[in-house]
């Protein structure tokens, strides 16, 4: 997959273009920060951007407030896209990868604010604090009407964000994809990397002895990707090749990587196993390089033992943020950019105050000028809170190098487990649907129904400790899953197993928790304890910790749309070979400031004459955890077979104007990719799960789309749990996944099921429910 258009904004400047001459040159942008107070913290310096942040496109936001994570990420988009001419690439066609660690923090900042000082928070604060909300309002910009996906690996989200989008493009799902990760400075942020003791106070000086700590930096980097046939027809110029990107789990602890390297460098092996790149032929590693004392060992041990001891002795490294700052989620796409300009220059940046060696990092990591390379093979390489690891092999374009086809294989399904307020099993959950029952509590003038939930049969008070209830929730519903598919945890069938999480609201108990006090007291009151749990993927990380899991993992937050995307995702993974095995784990929890946020928006049922949800709109949490297989995995171990994943699709309305299309039409585009995907005739569906849920707009809307894309057949059988059951935000795909296979686990034909976000982006997922029966035949005689 080819690079055609890169931009960046950073401590080095507006453009891709400074970025890279600033990196090349060994630039410090490591400053005094100007635009936050610094008092009370060990640091004053970060790499702050102080270039205007002017993008030209707009987005909703409240009057006199801008989101600048967001605005940093358009910055960099306009510049990325300015390199296709306009309308070469079909609006439906054309995706959106975002990778974020805090996402519209700045809005949460301000939601709480306003609420702990007496105010009526702006009722548009919400729809800009998620992952999804930076995602979309990125999509809306550019009428980007493709798949549109937020990732939240922490800090490896960028690299994660192109590794995706280069999935998309290799599976057909799109023409080209708009991927990369922004991130903005934040006294929250500052606040809790200086309770964990990890800031510098000097210039972070990565692998150096004398190394004091990290720099914070913000900013975005941005690139647009199209197959290598697609930049050949049209004559565009590729700044570098996508070969191929691992993930791994290193299963160790919340903040601290595992120490010998063993998580990471099963990354980077994967990455190289995946693009058909040899250890040999890596002339370049960009690395994660933090300056913390504990990081750069572990990644020095990881490079050695992925690359092999003589070959890592002999590959240059070096560490862009030493000059940016670390950006966060943004900093593993602007990393890919400093990567993609070193090879298409041959030309290795330096690693800026770099001096004095340290005998725990023995490789080469490039002090004083920057060095010429002849290399046709790089490495990006980023690890995160949590453990999650994700690597990049970036490759030449000009030698036309292309990664081996992957060994492609069904994908079944071979394990459930979930936590809901109806039930603790699927049998319990569809009888409260059937019998059109659920408990419901009128809390704060809302509808709501929560989990009752004994974490006892799961974890000891000492290990929940420090845990927040979306963690708990998961490793419980994950450990339910294991044991209905077979898996021991802690067996080495287990270690192979990845984490694919999903949360729709994310980390809002322990981002109220910590944030709450720092407003009112400052740094002083950041609670280091807590500090970890407010980034999105820090339950995937628990669920990895406690179970032994330790194949690859990433995080998605999508709205209301998470289940299904993450199942998607899951199944395109496990189909091209990153594992033979993963488990599928989508969260969401209730918190008081939660359900006030989806009443501010109008989408939640109230007390209030005329709410806009219509009084039948349930706000719920859950956990869902869903084993799925490689069909040769799962019948070489003798597993069960409770359905499989027969295809997907994704779309999105795209629009500024409003939430979603009042005609349905994204929808119905994912819901008849879905169909090609999996080689079904609408005629060959069984039933429809929809997404509905009481909120009457979108709930027509999707009527609309399955109408059209059923006539004149008729539809099929359509269920709605969620208008009985109430909706768990982000869980709900994978709820429906749940009741679906329990509906149909005697055989039966395939159904789809239907998740939306608020924000307009649609997932449907093409499903077979019960045991294995013959595939069906395509409409063009090809089997399935």
């Amino acid at each position: 997959m080819t690079v055609v258009g890169a931009g960046a904004i950073s401590a080095l400047g507006p453009t891709a273009r400074h970025l890279w001459d600033g990196a090349r040159q060994g630039q410090v942008g490591i400053r005094p920060v100007q635009a936050l107070e610094m008092n009370g913290l060990d640091t004053k310096l970060g790499g702050e951007v102080t270039d205007p942040v002017e993008p030209s496109r707009g987005y909703r936001h409240p009057d006199g407030f801008r989101e600048r994570a967001i605005e940093l990420a358009l910055v960099a988009a306009e510049e990325a896209m300015a390199a296709l001419p306009a309308g070469l690439v079909d609006s439906e066609r054309f995706g959106v990868v975002l990778g974020t660690c805090n996402a519209g923090l700045l809005s949460g900042r301000e939601w709480l604010r306003a609420a702990g000082d007496g105010e009526v928070p702006d009722p548009e604060l919400p729809l800009l604090v998620t992952p999804q909300a930076l995602a979309e309002s990125v999509g809306a910009a550019f009428r980007l009407r493709g798949p549109v996906l937020a990732v939240n690996t922490a800090c490896a989200s960028g690299a994660n964000a192109i590794g995706l989008a280069a999935d998309l493009l290799r599976a057909g799902r799109a023409d080209a994809v708009l991927a990369g990760g922004s991130d903005a400075f934040s006294d929250i942020c500052f606040a809790g990397f200086n309770a964990l003791q990890s800031l510098s106070p000097a210039p972070a000086t990565p692998y150096d002895a004398e190394r004091q700590g990290l720099s914070l930096g913000e900013g975005s980097g941005m690139v647009v990707l199209v197959r290598a046939d697609f930049a050949r027809e049209h004559g565009l110029t590729g700044i570098a090749d996508i070969a191929g990107y691992g993930l791994s789990a290193d299963g160790f602890h919340s903040t601290a990587p595992q120490p010998e390297g063993r998580g990471a460098a099963r990354a980077i092996e994967s990455a190289l196993r995946l693009s058909g790149i040899t250890p040999e032929q890596i002339g370049y590693v960009n690395g994660h390089g933090t300056g913390t004392p504990k990081n750069d060992p572990a990644e020095t041990n990881a490079i050695r033992l992925a690359l092999g001891e003589d070959k890592a002795a002999r590959t240059p490294v070096s560490s862009t943020k030493s000059m940016i700052g670390h950006m966060l989620g943004a900093a593993g796409a602007a990393e890919a950019i400093v990567t993609a300009k070193a090879l298409a220059e041959q030309l290795a940046p330096p690693t800026a105050g770099y001096t004095t060696p340290d005998p725990d990092c023995p490789l080469d990591y490039i002090p004083g000028p920057a060095r010429p390379l002849d290399t046709g093979a790089a490495l990006s390489n980023n690890f995160a809170f949590g453990g999650a690891n994700a690597s990049l092999v970036l490759t030449r374009t000009a030698d036309g190098h292309r990664p081996p086809q992957p060994e492609t294989d069904r994908v079944v399904i071979t394990g459930i487990g979930l936590l809901s307020p109806a039930g603790a099993t699927a049998a319990e959950v569809w009888s409260a649907y059937t019998r059109g029952r659920c408990p419901v509590e009128w809390d704060d003038g809302l509808r709501r129904s929560r989990v009752d939930f004994d974490p006892d049969p799961y974890l000891t008070k000492r290990e929940r400790r420090r845990m927040d209830r979306l963690a708990q929730f998961s490793i419980a519903a994950t450990a339910k899953a294991l044991a209905d598919a077979g898996f021991e945890p802690g067996s080495a069938a287990a270690e192979a197993l990845g984490v694919v999480f999903g949360t729709g609201t994310g980390p809002m108990e322990a981002m109220e928790k910590f944030t709450t006090p720092l407003l009112a007291e400052g740094p002083a009151a950041a609670d280091p304890s807590v500090f970890p749990n407010t980034v999105y993927n820090q339950a995937a990380g628990q669920v990895a910790i406690h179970l032994g899991l330790r194949g690859p993992t990433t995080t998605l937050s999508v709205g209301h749309a998470t289940g299904a995307a993450a199942l998607a995702y899951s199944a395109d993974l496990l189909a091209d070979g990153h594992a033979d095995a993963l488990v599928c784990t989508v969260t969401d929890t209730l918190t008081d400031q939660v359900g006030r946020a989806y009443a501010a928006v109008g989408a939640a049922s109230t007390r209030e004459p005329g709410a806009a949800a219509d009084g039948r709109f349930t706000l719920a949490e859950g956990s869902v955890a869903v084993v799925l297989e490689r069909r040769s995995a799962a019948i070489a171990r003798g597993a069960t077979v409770l359905g499989e994943v027969l295809g997907h699709g994704m779309a999105s309305d795209a629009s500024r104007a409003r939430l979603w299309d009042a005609r349905g039409r994204g929808l119905e585009r994912a819901m008849r990719t879905a169909l090609d995907d999996a080689g079904l005739a609408p005629t060959g569906v069984d039933a429809v799960w929809l997404a509905a849920a009481g909120l009457r707009a979108a709930d027509t809307a999707e009527s609309r789309a399955v109408q059209r894309l059923f006539h004149p057949y008729g539809a099929p059988r359509l269920h709605a749990p969620k208008t009985v059951l109430g909706e768990p935000m982000g869980v709900g795909g994978a709820l429906t996944l749940a009741l679906a296979l329990h509906q149909g686990r005697f055989g039966g034909r395939p159904v789809l099921l239907n998740s939306s976000s608020l924000g307009g982006s649609h997932v449907s997922l093409a499903v077979r429910c019960g045991a294995e029966e013959s595939r069906t035949t395509t409409t063009s005689g090809e089997a399935r």
